[in-house]
C-alpha cells in the first residue's frame, strides 16, 4: 500500500491522472474502473488535457462505473451516466459503446447486478479502479454493513450519504435513497487500485480505513487486504 499525501488538490488530481495516463500508456486496451463525486473531477479535467494534448488515447479503453442512484435514467442531470457524459466522456476520444454504467432504472435489479459482474468478468476484470471514500467509509455505494457485500446490488444510503449529496440536488428530499452499486467482490479482483481524497475533513475516516480494524462497518477497510493500492490525500 502506497501513501501519497499532498497539499493542494490540484495536486492530488495531477498524481491521480498520472497514474491512470500511465496504466493507459502500458496497456491501450485496458479495463478503467471510474468513480463519480467530487473527489475525482480534478483527475477527469487532467485526464482531458492529457488526452487533447496527445499525451494519452482513449480509443481503446474500456471504462465500468461504480455505481448509479436507482431511479434516475440516463436524461437526467443527476444522474451518474450524466455525471460521467458531462465530466468526461463528452471531452475525451473513447467510445461510448464501450463505457458502462449499472442500469439505475432495471425492472430487475438483481439481475442487472448479476449482468454487470458477468460482463465485468467477460472483459476480463479491471486493470485499475479508481475510488473516492465517503466520510462513512464507503467505497462506491457499499455503506457500513455487518457483513462485507461481494456482487453488485441494490442498496439502501446511509443519512449521512444522503447529507453529503445533497449539495448536488435542489434540496435533500430529491436525493434518491437506494443506489445499485459494485460490491467487493469486482472492486478487490481490481489489479491496481487508486483511492483519492480531499480535505481535513476526509483525515479522519482515512486513518480508519486504512490504520484501523478491517471490519464491513468501515467499508473501506478491506482495501488493507488489496496487494496494490495507492492512496492519495491532499490536505485542502
Amino acid at each position: 500500500m502506497k501513501f501519497i499525501t499532498v497539499k493542494t488538490y490540484e495536486e492530488l488530481s495531477e498524481k491521480a491522472a498520472d497514474i491512470i495516463a500511465s496504466q493507459i500508456i502500458v496497456k491501450p486496451n485496458c479495463v478503467l474502473g471510474l468513480a463519480t463525486g467530487s473527489s475525482p473531477v480534478g483527475t477527469y479535467k487532467r485526464l482531458i488535457k492529457d488526452n487533447e494534448n496527445g499525451k494519452i488515447d482513449f480509443s481503446t479503453v474500456t471504462s465500468v462505473n461504480l455505481d448509479e442512484y436507482v431511479g434516475l435514467d440516463v436524461t437526467n442531470d443527476q444522474s451518474y451516466r450524466y455525471f460521467m457524459n458531462d465530466n468526461f466522456f463528452n471531452h475525451v476520444n473513447i467510445d461510448k459503446s464501450k463505457t458502462f454504467v449499472p442500469n439505475g432504472c432495471a425492472a430487475d435489479l438483481k439481475a442487472e447486478g448479476e449482468a454487470y459482474d458477468k460482463m465485468i468478468k467477460d472483459l476480463g476484470g479491471i486493470d485499475l479502479q479508481l475510488l473516492g471514500i465517503g466520510l462513512d467509509g464507503h467505497i462506491g455505494f457499499n455503506e457500513p454493513d455487518s457483513c462485507f457485500v461481494g456482487p453488485t446490488h441494490e442498496v439502501t444510503l446511509d443519512e449521512s450519504t444522503i447529507k453529503a449529496n445533497a449539495r448536488f440536488f435542489a434540496n435533500e428530499d430529491e436525493v434518491p435513497k437506494t443506489a445499485i452499486t459494485m460490491g467487493m467482490m469486482s472492486i478487490m479482483q481490481a489489479r491496481k487500485i487508486l483511492l483519492v481524497a480531499n480535505g481535513a475533513a476526509k483525515k479522519e475516516i482515512i486513518e480508519k480505513s486504512f490504520f484501523g480494524p478491517i471490519t464491513p462497518e468501515v467499508p473501506a477497510s478491506i482495501l488493507q487486504l488489496h496487494p496494490d493500492v495507492t492512496v492519495i490525500f491532499s490536505e485542502n
